[in-house]
This record gives C-alpha cells, sequence and structure tokens, in this order.
C-alpha cells in the first residue's frame, strides 16, 4: 500500500519554536494510527503541519501526494480537500442546521451543483447514521451526534486521511466507543486515521500501531503482552 503521509527528517516549528526534530512517520492507505503524549509536546503542531497551517521548515514531508515543504499557497485549499479534519470543539456554526453546515463546507470547496450536494450530504449523513437529524441545529445535538456531524464534515470531499484531534475528549465512554467503531469502519474502507488521544482506556480496547510525542522526538510505542503499558510510558 501506498504511504499517505511520509515524513523523514522533519521539524516541526510553532512559530519560532522547535517542537519536534528528526521525525520520520509513515502512514499507509487504510491504517489507524495513534499519536500519544503528554500536553505541549507537540501532537497538534504536527497535526497543523500535516494540515498545511504551519510551515514544514527542515526535511522532507509529504501528505496525500502534496510537498509541505514545497507546497505553493494557492495548492493548499487542494490539498486540504483531501484531508478530513476531526477536532475535539466540534467548531460547527451554531445558528446554521445540520444541513447547512455541510452545504456550506461543500461550498467553500467548490460544489456547485445543488443537486449534487443534497446528495453528497445524504451520504454521508447515512454513514454516520444521522441522516434524519439534518434539520437540526448543534444545540439540539448530544455531544456525540455533534462529533458525528464533525466526522461527516470530514468526509464531504472523499478524503484520503482523517487527522482526529482528541475526537473523544468531550465524551462519555459508551458514546466514545461507538465514535471509535464509526472511525474504525471509515479506516476500513481504505482512507488512513491519524488519531491524538489521551484516552488510553480506548487504546486498549481497540489497539492500533501508536507512536508518542516526548521531549522534542517522536518515537514508537512499542506494544507489550497487555497491549499497551500506557501509565508506564507517560510516567516517564
Amino acid at each position: 500500500m501506498d504511504s499517505v503521509i511520509d515524513l523523514n527528517h522533519a521539524s516541526v516549528y510553532q512559530q519560532m519554536n522547535l517542537v519536534l526534530d528528526n521525525v520520520s512517520l509513515q502512514v499507509k492507505s487504510g491504517e489507524f494510527v495513534y499519536l500519544i503524549g503528554k500536553v505541549g509536546t507537540g501532537k497538534t503542531s504536527l497535526l497543523k503541519t500535516l494540515y498545511a497551517e504551519l510551515p514544514l521548515r527542515d526535511g522532507e514531508g509529504f501528505i496525500a501526494g502534496y510537498d509541505l515543504k514545497n507546497i505553493k499557497h494557492r495548492d493548499i485549499p487542494k490539498l486540504r480537500r483531501k484531508i478530513g479534519m476531526v477536532f475535539q470543539d466540534f467548531q460547527l456554526l451554531d445558528d446554521r442546521s445540520v444541513y447547512q453546515n455541510l452545504a456550506f463546507v461543500l461550498g467553500a470547496t467548490g460544489w456547485k451543483d445543488k443537486a449534487a450536494i443534497k446528495r453528497r450530504i445524504s451520504d454521508v449523513l447515512t454513514h454516520v447514521d444521522l441522516h434524519y437529524k439534518d434539520e437540526k441545529l448543534p444545540h439540539q445535538l448530544s455531544g456525540g451526534e455533534q462529533q458525528r456531524v464533525v466526522i461527516a464534515r470530514a468526509l464531504l470531499n472523499d478524503p484520503e486521511i482523517i487527522l482526529a484531534d482528541e475526537p473523544t475528549g468531550n465524551l462519555d465512554p459508551d458514546t466514545s466507543e461507538e465514535l471509535m467503531r464509526l472511525l474504525i469502519s471509515i479506516s476500513r474502507t481504505g482512507r488512513a486515521i491519524l488519531m491524538a488521544t489521551h484516552d488510553y482506556n480506548m487504546i486498549r480496547e481497540f489497539p492500533f500501531r501508536t507512536v508518542r510525542c516526548e521531549s522534542g522526538r517522536l518515537d514508537p510505542v512499542e506494544p507489550t503482552q497487555n497491549y499497551f503499558d500506557f501509565e508506564k510510558v507517560m510516567r516517564r
């Protein structure tokens, strides 16, 4: 399988501050990878670099066929159509219905045919089991339902990869499990998922390859006989 993410000896900066150095990471199509680490160790900065919100200054970095180091500003919107973003705090438009939230994104990414927009929104809402709540406002939905809308939004332009930043952080355990099963089902359609999380119980229940931000580096977490000894990892 081809690598959707391919970083080699990359440096991740937040403004002028070096956050992660000598990062090498490959993620293949359909692969699910966890990104862990304490607050402030660079998880979000790494995701923002992959999303071309932060520039890649040193090393090599490719995502969805785009060269992050040499990408032109005019090509960033094209790259972002190949990446689905899922945020912890939802970032939905409060004064617009679920349908209008999704239609706004499609319009902003070049969709013009109203019939095609309607079909695409119906498809993604059916995928996340929310086709019956398209006229609801965000505040009329539960937290889990809002996050499903966010996942539907991430799927609109048929991305090659989903970058998820603490997607279960504001959800109860049962809702988090439902959301994880949804994300796993999406990865099985061939989309890669890179998920930053602190939910180590969830990682034990759904074990996948895991990398850790720590002390300015990105390193693999080796599985143990009990999947992962995360308490030991995080005490280091």
